[in-house]
């Protein structure tokens, strides 16, 4: 079946011309004019050498030229592979040879990296160019082939290169415009998630490409500045990670004003805690919907929806799509367990990846009996909403007892002091592990002005308020204070960071 994902921005640009696509600073371009752009640096690419199959890197920050880039590599018949952005050269350089890139685009402030890392893998950097005399077409690709390689965050060895067809990248851009948002042309998306990730590549970029509406993009996320723009520009979706609700709640806590053209807000990427989003629905007047997936789902997987939505989950399978909680004990098959019990979470559907880049055995271990395994511990109620519990890796194993840090976290968060918490094992020689809460104070309780006398007073707080609402088993030994987590590119607190720097 002939399929290709540039039609997400072709087929918008024959039915709305004239609509603005995207918005950067004072710039705005419209759908005829980022595609003709895209075909344009699509003919550059070809005159590079770059043929249908082939492999070409970008590396670009939440500028106009990453769609550009993008939607060109995938109009000459190529795949995209988008970096990292906050790579070292040497990162960049191993993506680049694992993933037998042809080129690397790039520019701005991250030429330079580019630059070090196309040197050591013996490949050309092409700047975002748009001189050349336009493709008449993009080239026919089939459904199953590959349209991106997504690499992972490599939280164990080296980062796998995740393959997403056309089909992957098409459907679930559709179903997340469609049927999770009700995208229209009328709608303003901000995207401050970077592009690079597949979040903000599918959810923010590619769904409002396909539906017309206009992506405002945000090079750069504070709570004041997206707030600035969601005003200016009269947003009406923001997409983002917790931690970016929590900044925007800060902001909106010490500003008047108020974004009076939003009417729905996406988190994702990690759990949101519930107490934070009934702050940011009272602040901010609307609702935000939750959603789960991952890099290899596409990404999103379940979601809860404007039908219906229950607040701590996060949703139903989407449509096309369905989930398992099996037994994460047994690996090479799948035990499926009742619903009300914690186990792994299996997704399959046509949001499924492809496999990992030249990696059978990592892909081997994932898809077993047509589902894959996620990683992520979760249980799902009697009216089919999931709950994620934890990550297999973060679970907690006090004393032969199993403690979700997650459960931890949603206690603490609703404590006045807490602006923002982390729960993590530590190695204890007794039980095996100790429960430590790593948090980031509210205001000045326990914040860096503090006396030692004060920080341990409010430490012995969180304590007893944890011991209080948690089992005798849950409830955090330890409080550790930072003025911020560790986060990584898609807002993600870095546990395993916190964990090395606690131990």
């Amino acid at each position: 079946m002939s399929l290709s994902a540039a039609t997400l921005l072709s087929d918008s640009a024959r039915r709305h011309p004239g609509r603005v696509a995207v918005v950067e600073g004072d710039l705005r371009l419209t759908y005829a004019a980022l595609w003709d752009d895209a075909l344009r640096f699509a003919a550059v690419l070809r005159e590079r050498g770059v043929r249908p199959g082939d492999r070409v890197a970008v590396l670009l920050p939440n500028t106009a030229d990453f769609p550009r880039a993008y939607y060109a590599v995938l109009a000459a018949g190529a795949t995209v592979v988008p970096v990292h952005a906050l790579l070292v050269p040497d990162e960049v350089a191993y993506v680049l040879r694992h993933s037998g890139a042809k080129a690397l685009v790039s520019g701005g402030p991250l030429r330079p990296v580019a630059v070090e890392a196309a040197a050591a893998a013996g490949i050309a950097v092409l700047a975002v160019t748009t001189e050349a005399e336009p493709l008449p077409y993009a080239e026919e690709r089939d459904a199953s082939d590959t349209a991106a390689v997504l690499y992972t965050s490599g939280t164990t060895g080296r980062p796998k290169g995740a393959r997403l067809t056309h089909l992957n990248l098409v459907l679930n851009a559709s179903v997340c415009a469609a049927d999770l948002l009700r995208l229209t042309p009328e709608d303003t998306v901000l995207g401050c998630l970077p592009l690079f990730h597949s979040y903000g590549q599918s959810c923010a970029m590619n769904a409002t490409l396909r539906t017309g509406a206009t992506l405002v993009l945000l090079p750069r996320f504070t709570g004041p500045a997206a707030l600035d723009m969601m005003i200016r520009e009269r947003v009406t979706v923001f997409m983002g990670v917790p931690t970016m609700y929590h900044a925007l709640a800060e902001a909106a806590a010490a500003d008047e004003r108020r974004p009076e053209a939003l009417r729905v807000g996406v988190s994702g990427g990690a759990a949101l805690p519930v107490a934070l989003l009934e702050r940011f629905e009272e602040l901010f007047g609307t609702v935000i919907l939750e959603g789960y997936g991952l890099t290899e789902t596409s990404p999103v997987a379940t979601f809860n929806q404007f039908s219906g939505r229950r607040p701590g989950t996060v949703g139903h399978p989407v449509w096309g799509v369905d989930i398992a909680v099996a037994d994460p004990e047994q690996d090479r098959t799948v035990v499926p367990l009742p619903d009300g019990e914690v186990g792994e979470v299996l997704v399959r559907g046509h949001n499924v990846f492809a496999g990992y880049l030249d990696d059978p055995e990592a892909t081997a271990a994932v898809l077993v009996d047509g589902w894959f395994r996620t990683g992520d511990l979760g249980v799902r109620d009697k009216d089919g909403y999931l709950s994620i519990v934890d990550r297999k890796k973060d679970l907690i194993i006090r004393g032969g007892y199993n403690v979700y840090p997650r459960e931890v976290e949603e206690v603490l968060a609703r404590h006045p002091a807490v602006a923002q918490v982390a729960v993590i094992g530590l190695p204890d020689p007794v039980r095996g592990e100790e429960i430590c809460a790593v948090v980031v104070p509210r205001g000045d309780a326990a914040g860096p002005g503090a006396d030692d006398e004060t920080r341990r007073a409010v430490a012995d707080e969180l304590v007893s308020w944890s011991r209080e609402r948690l089992g005798g088993h849950k409830y955090p030994r330890t409080v550790r204070f930072l003025p911020e987590l560790p986060l990584g590119p898609s807002g993600k607190v870095l546990k395993r960071d916190l964990r090395e720097s606690c131990a």
